[in-house]
């Protein structure tokens, strides 16, 4: 027999019904101290619906390069249509849309210049990468019931991200997100520097490193810091090639294998940078112990990543990045609360997040191991 309905849950109740009736809308849309909030949410509504449009206005402003171009100045409409290769209307149609997002900003005299989140993006090229990333998305999410129900069979994503089903991957399988994941990580390495102190830091070693732009920008900061890179083989040859040809070869030792047969030894202090999300509990628990294991006495082990219910940001964690490592077929977004309860699983004796200058991208927490 099921348990009577609380007060709170029949006062839900009653309040939903009374928002559901068309009448009672209409009332509100009318009524001078209801108003703002019915406009409110009826915008929040229609953004809803409309979002996929909106994302996709974005996506041809960077496949158009358009932010680039508007780096110059202000255009003129009809400069703008030519050198966008588009009918005229349609340019107009465009640039009105990116304005309306305040991508752009409509000027006098029919010209167009760059509003502050168009600016932005010009110096964020790793937004304009996931903007271009999301088509494999989109494709995953057109029937999103279907994933929901693991009924959607193979994803795009899951093929694009090859350890999400347990592949090792070869040269020409991590080629693809290799400049993702450094785009990914530029975006947010100051962020994670700056929240951290390395000061006491003799050596670093940064797990699941990709292409190395994490430890580049330790590198940049901390020039006496020795510096490993860990990531599977393929990704490691592909991260000495690359910090080769910047002059980092003899700072950063690159290393390839697996965390499922552990970590190599010899760093003070471990770095799991946007890595921990990507996996399912079982494996991510793993990866915590494999670094409990690798540190020595007094280790630290620091954890960034966008972190489910986020205040003022909870869309980003539950939402987006919800959605999207479900089509990845591999990890879940988690609160930190759940982050720091693994991490006592995993042995480390103490841990506690560090603010972020931008923690909708991505939060922090240090965690220590028993200095014995």
């Amino acid at each position: 027999m099921a348990a009577p309905a609380s007060l709170r849950d029949r006062w839900l109740g009653w309040r939903n019904r009374l928002v559901a009736s068309p009448r009672f809308q209409r009332w509100a849309a009318g009524f001078p101290l209801t108003r703002g909030i019915a406009w409110k949410n009826t915008r929040a509504l229609f953004d809803l619906c409309a979002g996929f449009v909106y994302a996709q206005v974005l996506t041809a402003c960077v496949r158009l390069d358009l932010f680039r171009i508007l780096t110059e100045g202000p255009l003129p409409l009809e400069v703008l249509a030519r050198r966008l290769d588009l009918p005229l209307e349609n340019a107009r149609c465009l640039l009105r849309a990116a304005a309306s997002l305040d991508l752009v900003r409509a000027l006098p005299g029919d010209r167009f210049g760059l509003a502050d989140l168009g600016a932005a993006l010009t110096g964020n090229p790793g937004i304009a990468a996931m903007v271009e990333h999301h088509a494999l998305l989109y494709a995953d999410l057109a029937d999103p019931v279907a994933l929901l129900r693991g009924a959607a069979g193979p994803t795009r994503l899951a093929g694009y991200w090859p350890y999400a089903s347990g592949a090792i991957g070869d040269a020409a399988s991590v080629a693809p997100y290799g400049g993702l994941m450094g785009a990914s990580q530029a975006l947010i390495a100051d962020d994670v520097l700056d929240a951290c102190d390395l000061s006491r830091s003799r050596h670093l070693m940064d797990v699941g490193g990709g292409e190395g732009a994490f430890l580049q920008a330790v590198a940049a900061r901390h020039g006496a810091l020795g510096l490993t890179l860990f990531d599977l083989p393929a990704v490691a040859d592909r991260a000495a090639e690359r910090l080769a040809q910047i002059g980092l070869a003899e700072r950063i030792a690159c290393r390839g294998g697996s965390f499922h047969d552990g970590l190599p030894t010899g760093a003070d202090t471990i770095t799991l940078i946007r890595i921990l999300h990507d996996h399912d509990d079982a494996p991510a628990q793993a990866l915590l112990a494999a670094a409990h294991a690798a540190l020595p006495p007094g280790g630290t082990l620091i954890l960034a990543e966008p972190m489910a219910g986020t205040p003022g940001a909870e869309p980003v964690g539950d939402a987006y990045f919800g959605f999207y490592l479900l089509a990845m077929g591999s990890g879940r977004p988690r609160r930190a609360e759940e982050l720091h309860g693994m991490l006592r699983q995993a042995g480390f004796a103490a841990s506690k997040e560090r603010p972020t200058r931008r923690p909708l991208l991505t939060r922090l927490i240090v965690a220590q191991k028993d200095a014995g």
